[in-house]
């Protein structure tokens, strides 16, 4: 090697000291000399070890010759810095030049051998929760302190760390910061791909997600969400803090490139995939994992901004930013689109019975299942544009001074009103105007159940709650008026005895004709059905008995039904069917003796 050269050679592998005007004051001939015959025996002892020894590793048991040697290393690089000041192509600066090398080629022997066999012990979540003590070079740089090698009671992955730390520590003083970083990055980062794979994670491109069935993308999700946690607070963390500690000193920068290495692809992969999903065709049965995976990305993202906060990870946290403000924007798009799906549903065909019509029990289904997601949804809908609600429909105790809450309430007021709009056209489609009434009464149950059994009723309160009920109630009133009428009017409140008869006989073809009629129709709710008959029983059923048990009682024959005929017969109506037992017949006549 020409001489020249040494000096620029020297320099890429060192890290300059400050300048001395008088180099001979801080190390004399014979220290420099001492030092130099020091790091040749011991860096020349472990050159007879063969590196493949498995047995005689350099870092092993009390750490003793560890510490001679690091130490006899960092003696050497300040030797070979004050030689350089004194005479940049002398031979002894040659002679510890070399020194140097085989010591740095022994040190990648180590960290590589430390990594691979401490692979299981320095897992992520031994490394998160290790107890990290100081192994740094003492503060003259030149000396390692026994403490870094205290190892009574230290676990396995604590050892691990203080031995890679203190290799590192050296490597980088002497300007071989390069190929300790390479080792490090080659073995962490395989760690990393295989964790994420385990965890389901996989790189897939827009076009290979974009042509997956809905089932199969969804699995993927899924494998997403249980995976990004972990991933994030655990495996991620762990590999910052195992970067942090090894290489956080002298050089901070050298850390964080180094965890940006390790971690960006792997980091990339898993953030991208979300947006890559918000971009595909949005229909409203992908409208919760949406919401998942919004949620997940707004939960972790503290997290996520505190891990990569380095300029050199700066990409990650674009890329979270961005997968987040799409997969708003694909939420909002369906919301648009669920809007849209019940203003053109079409049937034209009534639900037989008046039951709870399809449409009803799918709108609310989704739209409860959307209140679960109530924070995720007010960031998404925060100051996007919404409908004006009818005050006499709904009036948000906050409309006055627009929040997040009263957003997301009026969002979800909305598209019941869409969905109770609807159903008003589908009750026109009855013939029977009695059974009109009684679908609207079915499907207003069923609306105001589903609210206050869900956080929708949290969402819109108790005066919402409070007028819908009312609404069911002036429905059933209407039904009942329509459908009993006849029954109600055929009792008069004065009868003579003379009457009775005709007006028994008259009761009877009302009440059987009513029955006949309602023979399939339905009332799904129990509690309402059961509200209804008592109802509908107190207005006639006390008169009747009056009447009858007045005039037939005690005479000789009996005619029609009787008052326990018509509450059997009242038991089973709005059942869907009536039983043949219980099924009120035509009025008898009067039987002669």
């Amino acid at each position: 090697m020409p001489k020249m050269g040494l000096k620029n050679l020297f320099f890429f592998k060192t890290s300059p000291s400050p300048p001395s005007s008088s180099p001979t004051r801080t190390f004399s001939d014979s220290l420099m000399d001492q030092n130099i015959e020091t790091a040749r025996a011991i860096i020349s002892k472990w050159e007879l070890i063969s590196p493949s020894d498995q047995a005689a590793p350099l870092f092993s048991n009390t750490r003793q010759e560890a510490k001679q040697y690091l130490n006899a290393v960092m003696s050497l690089q300040s030797t070979m810095q004050h030689l350089v000041a004194l005479d940049s192509s002398s031979d002894t600066l040659i002679q510890a030049h070399f020194l140097m090398q085989l010591a740095m080629k022994r040190l990648q022997t180590e960290f590589y051998r430390i990594l691979t066999q401490n692979r299981d012990n320095l897992d992520p979540e031994s490394v998160a929760s290790t107890d990290h003590r100081s192994s740094s070079v003492s503060d003259d740089g030149t000396d390692f302190s026994d403490d870094e090698f205290r190892f009574a009671g230290d676990s396995v992955s604590t050892v691990a760390m203080a031995d890679l730390k203190a290799i590192a520590e050296c490597m980088v003083s002497a300007g071989y910061s390069k190929e300790c970083v390479k080792i490090y990055i080659l073995m962490r980062k395989s760690m990393v791909d295989e964790a994420l794979y385990h965890f389901g994670v996989e790189r897939l491109t827009f076009s290979q997600i974009q042509k997956m069935d809905w089932e199969v993308l969804e699995s993927k999700i899924k494998s997403w969400l249980n995976a990004v946690r972990f991933v994030v607070r655990t495996l991620f963390h762990g590999e910052k803090t195992l970067c942090d500690y090894v290489f956080g000193s002298p050089e901070r920068k050298i850390a964080e490139s180094c965890f940006a290495a390790v971690c960006r692809e792997g980091a990339e992969s898993l953030f991208a995939f979300p947006e890559k999903v918000a971009k595909c065709k949005k229909t409203p049965e992908k409208m919760f994992r949406t919401l998942d995976l919004y949620e997940a990305i707004s939960d972790n993202r503290q997290q996520i901004e505190s891990i990569f906060s380095s300029e050199s990870t700066s990409c990650i946290r674009s890329q979270v930013t961005v997968s987040r403000a799409r997969l708003g924007e694909a939420a909002r798009t369906m919301l648009i689109n669920f809007e849209s799906a019940i203003q053109k549903e079409s049937s034209k065909i009534p639900l037989p019975g008046g039951g709870i019509h399809p449409l009803t029990r799918y709108v609310m289904n989704y739209i409860a299942f959307l209140a679960d997601y109530g924070d995720a949804l007010a960031e998404i809908v925060a100051d996007w544009p919404q409908n004006s609600l009818p005050e006499s429909y709904y009036r948000s105790p906050d409309r006055e001074g627009k929040n997040r809450s009263s957003e997301i309430a009026e969002r979800m007021a909305w598209l019941i009103l869409v969905l109770l709009c609807k159903l008003d056209g589908k009750a026109e489609l009855y013939k029977e105007v009695a059974l009109s009434y009684l679908f609207l009464a079915n499907n207003m149950q069923y609306v105001v159940v589903k609210v206050r059994n869900s956080n929708l009723g949290f969402i819109l309160g108790e005066d919402w709650l409070t007028k819908h009920e009312l609404k069911v109630k002036e429905y059933v009133s209407k039904y009942e008026h329509v459908g009993w009428n006849k029954v109600f009017l055929s009792l008069p409140e004065t009868p003579t005895a003379e009457q009775a008869r005709a007006i028994l006989e008259c009761f009877d073809v009302a009440f059987h004709d009513a029955c006949k009629a309602q023979f399939s129709w339905v009332v799904p709710d129990p509690k309402l059905r059961e509200e209804i008959k008592a109802s509908i029983a107190s207005k006639f059923v006390p008169s009747h008995r009056e009447l009858f048990e007045k005039y037939q009682v005690g005479s000789e024959t009996v005619f029609g039904l009787t008052p326990d005929d018509l509450e059997h017969s009242l038991s089973d109506i709005l059942s869907g069917s009536v039983s043949s037992s219980h099924s009120p017949s035509p009025p008898h006549r009067f039987k002669r003796p």
